[in-house]
């Protein structure tokens, strides 16, 4: 039963609540502070599980009056407003106790590279960044450019974006993985579709002190800037890459003109693939239920299919499919999509915890 397994969190509410009033404790800022944070983690918990114990007292007392001469129509009447109640409220609350990923508030790197395909495989790659920059804008996200790496065609073999804001990595988690797109190349004459791929890494962003690198792990090489030619290619080396030895990982900057700053955004890139790794290597331990939770946690899996003939778009992770392309990449209209992704991870997660 529900109210069975709310049980724990009133418990342990109560619990935090006298020890926030103990004289001792007002005495340890640091533990009050984490005591504090704990009880903030489950308040919603808690007051939803006061309504629906409230709720269910109502219904049951309601029942009760049923067979009273007096009072029996008006339990009726009551309980023809509360009992709607109950389910939804139960699937808030069970959407409560699904585990939280810790990641879910961290701002996020999005590394974004042309596969198979060739010129058109780049060109989406420029597509879909204006795309993900709209949905940035419609959520009120911030987005930095770390690294780009310009096509002749006018694409790019890759880029490299921080988006900033609120939950974005709740949301880009399920960007992950390979994107393939079908349509007409502008340099088509014949008209045939054609298809290409690209691939999309999605990583939290991390602080200094969560991934600890030893300078001696890194080798650090400083070069010029290459480019198209023009003003813009700097003339000294100011272009940066970074090889974390252990790991083999190797990142490369020169899109600004600082060497430093190209250095400072390298490692930001690094430490967040580095950490990447070590959360893939965690989630292998832990099972289906965690990689349900943060995505596909497969990026060499095809995800998604952009049709452009048929104006379709296909999630093939829920084998959903909409014919309205057009407007989610022109709009940035992601949601559509990833809502879906987040219901369907949310189920197989309360199955995962006998919540279902």
């Amino acid at each position: 039963m529900l109210l069975e397994k709310l049980q724990p969190f009133i418990k342990r509410y109560n619990e935090l609540s006298d020890l926030l009033a103990s004289p001792d404790i007002a005495c340890d800022i640091k533990k009050m502070t984490e005591l504090s944070k704990e009880q903030s983690s489950i308040q919603a918990v808690y007051d939803k599980a006061n309504e629906y114990s409230d709720l269910l007292e109502n219904i049951s007392e309601n029942k009760e009056m049923l067979s009273d001469a007096e009072l029996g129509e008006l339990a009726k009447e009551e309980l023809r407003e509360l009992e709607p109640q109950v389910e939804p409220l139960e699937e808030e609350i069970k959407k409560l106790l699904i585990p939280k990923d810790p990641n879910d508030d961290r701002n996020t790197i999005v590394e974004m590279r042309a596969g198979a395909g060739g010129d058109e495989a780049a060109i989406f790659v420029g597509d879909l960044f204006t795309a993900y920059t709209r949905y940035a804008e419609l959520n009120g996200w911030k987005i930095e450019l770390m690294s780009t790496s310009p096509s002749e065609s006018g694409g790019y073999k890759e880029i490299i974006m921080l988006i900033k804001g609120d939950q974005v990595y709740s949301k880009m988690k399920y960007e992950g993985g390979t994107h393939r797109v079908q349509r007409v190349p502008q340099t088509e004459s014949q008209g045939r579709v054609h298809t290409s791929a690209i691939t999309v890494a999605i990583m939290p962003e991390v602080d200094d002190v969560e991934v600890h690198i030893e300078p001696t792990d890194l080798k650090i090489d400083v070069m010029r800037a290459s480019g198209n030619g023009g003003q813009s290619v700097n003339t000294t080396d100011s272009a940066v890459r970074i090889t974390h030895l252990p790991t083999g990982l190797v990142v490369t900057n020169q899109d600004q003109k600082s060497q430093h700053k190209n250095k400072d955004k390298a490692m930001k890139v690094l430490k967040a693939r580095i950490f990447d790794i070590q959360m893939r290597e965690s989630m292998e331990k832990e099972g289906a239920a965690r990689k349900d939770q943060v995505g596909t946690g497969d990026r060499s899996g095809r995800i998604r299919t952009y049709n452009y003939p048929q104006n379709r778009m296909s999630d093939h992770r829920i084998t959903l499919t909409l014919y309205r392309l057009n407007e989610i990449m022109g709009s940035g209209l992601f949601d559509e999509v990833i809502d879906m992704l987040i219901a369907d991870a949310q189920g197989k997660m309360m199955e995962a915890a006998g919540l279902a």
